[in-house]
């Protein structure tokens, strides 16, 4: 199951639990402690990059740019996404990989002036952005739109710019909305939102939450953690804070801290955000047992639609990476019962069925997913649905998907984006080997994840380098995370080591887990068994 993105902000600068707030129960059914029981928060120093002390004036909301939320505007802006994307893609199959980074740096230009307006607008109150679940929370913003809201934020800020909440506000709704669209163009907005909140209230933690929020969906986790740090040390209480500081630590590999963060996040700010990064540091340990008691216990506590479909998402995915396929088409449908368009839910219940043996329902599902937001996960499983099939024209629309990664990636480092992970675990099976070693060496020298250690054995071993592939594939089952494609890639390793024994164990193992694990994956690994006995 992937790390959920970092979720909401919490009560107004400095205060503790709001004294109209019901008691809430932790995620160990303990009352959350009071402001005086807490351990002290740690701070960080700030990065170079900090925009508290800026003075930088950003420009007023554009009123002659289109805004989201007019009706029909958010189905073209997806329709001109995806087109603009798959323009980049047919590029990169003409030019060098130099000329294919420029295409996307324009074309994020041209997606960011055309689709957002840099404001925001708020109610009387604080104003806060929900958990990542359900993007903006229905009783803020007034209805449960994420563009509509965005939309009032930016009206309000024409009229009221010094509005620094708002601007912090809006901030962290781009990033929201970045990462439900899949549009990387969208977090320099973001960007200038939350510096134009720091730069009229140096210090607020909306803001630097923000900042944190903005850099772990950047792959910054460093600054995320020192964002998050900051951001506590002004507010104790700050859901989002609180929750971008357990994902930072998670995604570069302190998963002792990350733990104590999420007990610390659980005894101060229970409820759905932490709940699910608290079960997602428990399934990293392998303990399956408590991440599902867990979720289940985030989804009973779940209230709005959003909240409702994240959560059955995540239970959806806990029960694919162990190979209940019918208890993960239940819970998917149990999110799109609440949100019809939850693209996890969408491209969770096309790997369940692709898993469970329905291909074509599969290669439907994915189809209407990467339409609408083309990212690496989905386009990488729809092309080998595509190769799996087999049928005429089936190659070619597999390499189209594959394409489309490599321009989904230009377009995201062309906005900040680090993405050397996804590079490498694309690339590994469907690109440059050379190209994928050389992104996976670059993700280990950050951090030591089980991820990293698996992309990078991986990476490793296409390009023939399986001595040095063995260890770092045992790293990455060093905390006993239960997953399917690690122990498939562990298996190839060791049978390529000579690791006879150990590698059909291995392989049996991703099998009996999750048996229909990759579309191309599991066939392979079959094969590998029946050539090895």
């Amino acid at each position: 199951m992937p790390p959920p993105a970092t979720s909401e902000a919490g009560p107004p600068p400095g205060a503790g639990p709001r004294p109209d707030e019901p008691p809430r129960t932790t995620s160990t059914g303990h009352k959350p402690a009071t402001a005086a029981e807490q351990e002290p928060t740690k701070s960080a120093p700030e990065p170079a990059t900090t925009a508290t002390a800026s003075t930088e004036s950003e420009p007023e909301p554009a009123t002659s740019q289109p805004e989201p939320g007019v009706p029909g505007a958010e189905q073209v802006g997806a329709e001109q996404r995806v087109v603009a994307v798959r323009r980049v893609a047919a590029a990169g199959r003409r030019w060098r990989a130099a000329q294919l980074l420029g295409c996307a740096a324009l074309l994020a230009v041209a997606m960011t002036g055309g689709a957002i307006a840099v404001g925001a607008a708020r109610d009387s109150g604080p104003v806060s952005v929900a958990a990542a679940s359900s993007a903006v929370d229905p009783g803020v913003l007034g209805n449960g739109s994420l563009d509509a809201g965005i939309a009032a934020l930016q009206s309000h800020l024409r009229s009221q710019p010094r509005d620094f909440d708002s601007w912090a506000t809006l901030g962290l709704a781009y990033v929201e909305q970045a990462r439900t669209k899949g549009d990387p163009a969208r977090y320099p907005q973001a960007e200038k939102a939350l510096k134009r909140s720091l730069a009229l209230a140096p210090g607020n933690d909306q803001a630097l939450a923000g900042r944190a929020a903005l850099a772990a969906a950047r792959h910054d986790f460093k600054n995320a953690l020192t964002y998050a740090d900051q951001a506590l040390k002004q507010n104790p209480y700050s859901e989002r804070a609180l929750s971008s500081r357990i994902d930072a630590l998670v995604e570069l590999g302190r998963y002792a801290e990350a733990s104590r963060a999420a007990e610390t996040a659980d005894a101060r700010k229970p409820g759905v955000p932490v709940f699910t990064r608290y079960a997602y540091v428990h399934e990293l340990r392998g303990d399956v047992t408590t991440a599902r008691r867990v979720l289940k216990q985030a989804f009973a506590a779940a209230t709005s639609p959003g909240d409702v479909a994240y959560v059955a998402a995540q239970l959806g995915q806990l029960a694919w990476n162990q190979g209940d396929y019918d208890s993960a088409l239940t819970y998917y449908a149990r999110a799109l019962a609440a949100d019809e368009n939850y693209l996890p839910a969408l491209e969770g219940r096309a790997r369940a069925q692709a898993a469970g043996g329905d291909r074509d329902e599969a290669i439907k599902g994915l189809q209407a997913v990467v339409s609408r937001s083309p990212l690496p996960g989905p386009l990488v499983e729809l092309g080998e649905l595509y190769e799996a099939r087999g049928a005429a024209g089936d190659r070619a629309r597999a390499r189209d998907q594959y394409a489309l990664v490599d321009a989904w990636i230009a377009l995201a480092r062309a906005n900040g984006v680090n993405a050397d992970l996804d590079t490498a675990l694309a690339a590994a099976d469907h690109g440059d080997k050379a190209s994928a070693l050389r992104a996976a060496r670059a993700e280990w020298a950050r951090r030591h994840t089980v991820h990293t250690a698996d992309a990078l054995a991986w990476a490793l071993h296409v390009n023939g380098r399986d001595g040095e592939a063995l260890s770092y594939a045992r790293r990455a089952a060093a905390t006993g995370y239960r997953s399917a494609a690690f122990l498939y890639h562990r298996g190839m390793i060791e049978l390529a080591t000579g690791h006879g024994t150990d590698g059909r164990a291995s392989l049996r193992a991703a099998l009996k887990l999750n048996p229909g694990f990759s579309p191309l994956g599991a066939e392979r690994a079959r094969t590998a068994l029946e050539t090895a006995k």
